[in-house]
């Protein structure tokens, strides 16, 4: 028998379920595939969509067996520019069909939400007038094939320009759908086109943006400083999805990132295959969830780098089980830490010594 849910007749879309609660929105796809061997780190295309469809299928469903409310199609750097990179600008709209069909089929069994995704095109220019419209075209035909796709909402995310987030917003508000809009802060705690950030929250959200927030590039403490300065610029649902490293202050994104303990990489930094000694243990993330909640977020997640185990201490430190949570640690009958009355005594007395 599943341990999903049963998918009801009619499943609450993404501002109903917000009124009720938080929504968690699992994401990570690019790192965990390209650990799993099935993407490559660099380009970070999602080829792998098309070329092993069986493993996205899969990443979606142990997300939401770990927690997540949303199924979001893998179509993150699934856009004209990323293609045309890699010599492939034919693979532009079967890989985004296919991308959506995966993840709706997990909706839809799962009775999760279902959401389309728009990104950073690496192409925006404040100054080139040029490149305005074409982003925009790009945008159109994701969302466009993501509205015929059937999808509850849209997320727009990991934008460090404000106009080019607007561009976004604009495009879906158009298509009719629900928008999340997330912007990445790097180094400077600005807009990368210099605007403050809690006034880039309150333009996109007078704009129209149905929830606004932060995703990407900072770890749960460089985030959370952000999330609490700007979340009071806007009464919208506010989200909040870090990338499960370490980052500190001096270091406050992973790109930014440095080991002294292997300072050289073959990229010549740690981002982004040598970040795993700056991983956030599970519990980290855990305190992240519940220290965002008190401040007010109602939308939260991972991105680069989550694996299901985070989602799910994210989902418990919001009031959670999940079916993953079967398995939760019980170190109860643990061979040498445990409690239980019936364990030997003598590997008990060892683990004192460990």
């Amino acid at each position: 028998m599943s341990s999903f849910p049963t998918s009801p007749a009619r499943r609450p879309g993404l501002l109903e379920r917000l009124a009720s609660g938080p929504v968690i929105c699992a994401e990570g796809y690019l790192f965990e595939l390209e650990r799993r061997g099935y993407l490559q780190a660099g380009a970070f295309v999602p080829e792998v969509v098309l070329e092993h469809p069986e493993r996205v299928t899969a990443l979606h469903e142990e997300f939401v067996y770990a927690g997540s409310d949303v199924v979001e199609a893998f179509t993150y750097y699934a856009h004209r520019e990323k293609l045309r990179l890699i010599g492939k600008a034919d693979l532009l709209e079967p890989l985004n069909r296919q991308a959506l069909e995966l993840a709706a089929m997990v909706a839809s069994a799962t009775g999760t939400l279902l959401a389309g995704d728009v990104c950073n095109t690496n192409v925006f220019d404040p100054a080139d007038q040029g490149t305005h419209e074409r982003v925009r075209g790009m945008f159109e035909e994701q969302v466009g094939w993501a509205a015929e796709a059937g999808v509850d909402y849209v997320v727009g995310e990991t934008f460090r320009y404000l106009a080019e987030a607007m561009i976004a917003l604009d495009v879906i508000r158009r298509s009719g759908m629900p928008s999340v809009i997330t912007l990445a802060v790097h180094r400077d705690e600005e807009t990368r086109d210099g605007v403050a950030l809690p006034e880039a929250m309150r333009r996109l959200a007078g704009a129209g943006a149905d929830v606004v927030g932060f995703n990407c590039a900072r770890g749960p403490v460089t985030m959370l400083p952000l999330v609490e300065r700007a979340i009071g610029a806007v009464d919208v649902p506010f989200a909040a999805l870090p990338v499960p490293y370490r980052t500190v202050p001096q270091q406050p994104n992973f790109q930014s990132l440095h080991d002294a303990a292997y300072p050289q990489p073959p990229s010549g930094r740690a981002f982004p295959t040598a970040l795993d000694p700056f991983t956030c243990n599970r519990y980290e993330i855990a305190d992240f969830a519940a220290k965002a909640h008190a401040a007010g977020v109602r939308y939260f997640g991972l991105c680069c780098g989550a694996a299901p185990h985070h989602v799910r201490s994210m989902a418990e430190a919001l009031g959670r089980r999940p079916p993953a949570s079967r398995y939760t640690e019980d170190m109860s009958r643990h061979v040498y830490f445990g409690t239980d009355a019936t364990l030997a005594k003598h590997n008990l007395e060892y683990g004192r010594s460990l």
